[in-house]
C-alpha cells in the first residue's frame, strides 16, 4: 500500500497503478439507543470497561438490516427486552472510532437479562442523566434537550 491522491485527499492504495485498489476507510455505521423502561434510562457497562464507565445500548448494523431493525435487535441481544422505537434522535460522527452513529429513543418492557457482551447495568432517572463528551454522549444530550417541557 502506498499513498495515492484522490479527490483532493491522500488515501492508501495499491502500489501497482494498474491494480486500481483504493482503501477508502469509510466510517462504519452503528446504532445506539437511549432505552427507557419504567420511566428510567438503562445504562450499560461492556465487559472490560472500567468500573465507572457506562453508556447506552449500541452496536453494529448487520448485513441486510435497516437501522431500525438493528437497534431493536441490539436491545433484545444486550438487555433481553422487546423494544419499540419512539423516535429517531439523530446522526453523530464518532471520529475517534471511525463510526457513524444512528441514535434512537426506544421504550422497552420486561425484565433486564444482560447479554454476553455486558457486565452490568443501572437504571437512571432522566433528570439525573449527564451526557458525556463523545461517542453516544451527544445523542444523550439531544434526547435530554428534546424532553424539556415534557416532565
Amino acid at each position: 500500500m502506498v499513498a495515492v491522491q484522490m479527490g483532493g485527499r491522500e488515501r492508501r492504495g495499491c502500489a501497482d497503478r494498474e491494480c486500481g485498489y483504493v482503501f477508502w476507510d469509510n466510517p462504519t455505521p452503528t446504532v445506539a439507543a437511549v432505552v427507557e423502561t419504567g420511566g428510567r434510562v438503562v445504562l450499560v457497562r461492556q465487559k472490560g470497561w472500567p468500573e465507572k464507565w457506562y453508556g447506552i445500548v449500541s452496536g453494529f448494523l448487520e448485513r441486510g438490516e435497516s437501522p431500525e431493525e438493528g437497534i431493536l435487535r441490539e436491545v433484545e441481544e444486550e438487555l433481553g427486552m422487546k423494544g419499540e422505537i419512539v423516535r429517531f434522535i439523530g446522526t453523530y460522527s464518532f471520529f475517534q472510532l471511525n463510526q457513524l452513529i444512528l441514535a434512537y429513543h426506544v421504550r422497552a418492557e420486561g425484565e433486564i437479562q444482560l447479554g454476553e457482551e455486558l457486565e452490568a447495568y443501572k437504571l437512571i432517572k432522566p433528570e439525573h442523566l449527564r451526557p458525556w463528551e463523545m461517542g453516544t454522549g451527544p445523542a444523550v444530550r439531544d434526547w435530554l434537550e428534546g424532553r424539556k417541557g415534557q416532565d
